[in-house]
């Protein structure tokens, strides 16, 4: 069984939800959602990114939206609670996913999407 997750384990805002419902109505009809992961890098820390999923595992828990769910397997979980997902298009052609409230596991400004900042 799936777990549900909540708005407090992780929420998007309007913009990444309107954009997540149009990039939706424009894949197959077997993908189940669009997950959520952490790897290793970006800054020597942990990178968030997020890819179409056609399965959902029985770690995984599911954030429920209107026209599509966000899936996250428990692992990365722990990593994301309380993030926000935001869209941000600032008309240069830049539009991009950004990750809001990431927990600072070191120094850095967390800009590149890595928990742990330290760039060098």
């Amino acid at each position: 069984m799936h777990a549900a997750l909540s708005e407090q384990d992780l929420c998007l805002t309007n913009s990444a939800e309107q954009k997540m419902s149009e990039l939706f109505s424009q894949v197959d009809a077997t993908i189940e959602g669009v997950r959520v992961f952490a790897t290793a890098g970006g800054c020597s820390g942990i990178s968030f990114g997020m890819a179409f999923a056609d399965t959902i595992n029985a770690n995984d828990g599911i954030l429920a939206c209107q026209d599509f769910k966000v899936i996250v397997d428990d692992g990365t979980l722990e990593y994301l609670r309380g993030v926000e997902i935001d869209f941000v298009d600032r008309g240069d052609g830049q539009a991009t996913f950004v990750f809001n409230n990431l927990p600072q596991l070191g120094g850095g400004c967390s800009s590149c999407g890595s928990s742990s900042g330290g760039c060098s």
